[in-house]
């Protein structure tokens, strides 16, 4: 079995979270991370790569003899990758030129307001009435598309009272504004005004310590969807000694194993983590720059990339195409990117990087009318948001198959899955009433609902009969809300022929 060498590194990190940094004039919503990784015996390879681009921009390292992701200007990306200069465009398809399909890339893109509502809602939990992901959505969405100064304060006033007073406020508010414009408005509206009739208990704490094991929690789903087991993750240690510790801190408490600290002076994976950071983080800045209200007038208003976005000359586009392969189609995993609740910056992120792969060439751009590109992937984007946010309503865990068998796997509770469903055993019911203790209800892949019994603490899955499908199915879609009924013992039972399953 492969053995995989990993490396960690971050931006726009904050390490306290509070009203000056929240309010800071370059002040970006979301904390990046990444790593990047290979199989132990291409690390030589990848590193001789990676110091032969040092070697070639060495005019570019820093005071500490390193070239790090800020010798690229945030101003250059003003534009996204259009307004780059030669030089930059360069150094940076010189620098993705290093990855190919074999490296491993993992990033997350974690808000920093969703982090504090989270902690200020944390209250509400999903249930089958009220979908609270989607109001916690809604609310940090609105805060980091508006930044309605009032609010952010009162979040760090000892007085939760007051906060929520705030937010009605601002939800009010903007409710009344948006009337002038409800056919671009109304789905808005409609929102904000349900989250007015919810908005009663909350917990405001002053300042907020950033949470690391988010990204680390996202990492791990990724190395068990690859199934990577033997591996050694290197984090850059940054910082006070006590700050970067809690990094390592929050990686153990995940459970990452075989996990050290490096200083990135004397590691090429650590740079390599670090300038793909930077260029990630970078283009997501720019996008939500250019994106966000700057005035409460401008929130009736329709958002668009200005055309300049699509003023691409052929190794500016090249750029977009050649980081959508690295992000979007080698290695292309679930967990490869990892998000929270909150997640538009990274949609629009990936939707920027589709969408300026489609042209061939920038002569398609031009004939398909410049001035239009800003409307065109506006509404290639909002269904991006669409489809993400459907499918974000679904509750239900994503398991991954470890395929060490060639007929069945193991699901979450232990109980064998056959790959061929005939062959998974039918629960028998005699007729009469019968007891046992359910601890899952779910489907396989063609919609056949099973459920896991404990025989004696053996779990056993079974398939349902068919007449308990329309119940099993109900079982499924309250746990789609959030509102699991299981494990709990369960009567079923068989009269005359008919299904019954009562949950006790």
């Amino acid at each position: 079995m492969d053995t995989y060498k990993f490396y960690y590194d971050e931006s726009e990190h904050s390490r306290k979270i509070n009203y000056n940094t929240v309010t800071a004039p370059n002040y970006y919503d979301n904390f990046v991370t990444v790593v990047v990784g290979w199989a132990k015996e291409k690390e030589k390879e990848v590193f001789k790569k990676y110091e032969d681009f040092e070697n070639k921009y060495a005019d570019r390292k820093d005071g500490n003899g390193e070239l790090k992701s800020t010798t690229l200007k945030q101003k250059k990306f003003e534009c996204g990758f259009a307004s780059l200069d030669k030089t930059n465009t360069q150094f940076i398809m010189d620098f993705l030129s290093i990855f190919d399909e074999s490296t491993k890339l993992y990033f997350s893109v974690a808000s920093k307001i969703e982090y504090l509502v989270l902690q200020l809602f944390i209250g509400y939990q999903n249930n089958f009435i009220i979908d609270a992901d989607a109001v916690k959505y809604s609310i940090t969405k609105a805060l980091v598309a508006y930044r309605p100064q009032n609010v952010i304060q009162s979040i760090y006033d000892d007085n939760s009272k007051e906060f929520v007073e705030e937010l009605k406020r601002f939800f009010r508010e903007r409710i009344e504004c948006n009337r002038s414009n409800m056919s671009l408005k109304e789905q808005e509206n409609e929102a904000f005004e349900n989250i007015l009739h919810i908005l009663d208990n909350n917990s405001a704490i002053p300042e907020f310590q950033w949470d690391y094991r988010m990204p680390f929690s996202g990492f791990a789903k990724y190395l068990q969807e690859e199934q990577i087991k033997n591996y050694a993750l290197v984090l850059d240690k940054e910082g006070e000694k006590n700050e970067a510790s809690r990094t390592m801190q929050a990686a153990c408490e995940i459970g990452l194993s075989n996990v050290t600290e490096g200083n990135s002076k004397d590691n090429c994976g650590l740079r390599m983590a670090d300038m793909m950071a930077g260029i990630i983080s970078k283009l997501l800045k720019a996008l939500c720059d250019e994106l966000h209200y700057h005035s409460i007038a401008e929130g009736v208003e329709k958002k668009l990339l200005n055309a300049k976005w699509f003023q691409l000359n052929e190794t500016q586009l090249d750029l977009y195409k050649r980081l959508y392969k690295i992000i979007c189609e080698w290695d292309n995993v679930w967990y490869k990117s990892y998000a929270g609740i909150y997640s538009d910056d990274l949609v629009c992120f990936i939707g920027l990087l589709g969408y300026m792969t489609h042209f061939e060439n920038k002569e398609q751009i031009i004939n398909e009318k410049l001035e239009m590109q800003g409307e065109y992937f506006n509404g290639y984007v909002c269904q991006q948001l669409s489809d993400y946010f459907n499918r974000r309503r679904s509750k239900l865990p994503i398991d991954f198959i470890d395929k060490n068998d060639e007929e069945y796997f193991l699901n979450r509770r232990g109980a064998k899955v056959y790959f061929d469903i005939t062959k998974q055993p039918i629960l028998q019911i005699a007729e009469g009433s019968q007891k046992e203790t359910v601890l899952s209800v779910g489907m396989d892949k063609s919609g056949i609902p099973l459920i896991t019994i404990s025989n004696e603490d053996n779990p056993i899955c079974y398939r349902l009969p068919e007449e308990l499908s329309d119940w099993a199915l109900t079982a499924i879609g309250m746990a789609n809300m959030g509102e699991n009924l299981f494990p709990s013992q369960v009567v079923f039972t068989k009269k005359k022929n008919r299904y019954f399953a009562d949950i006790l």
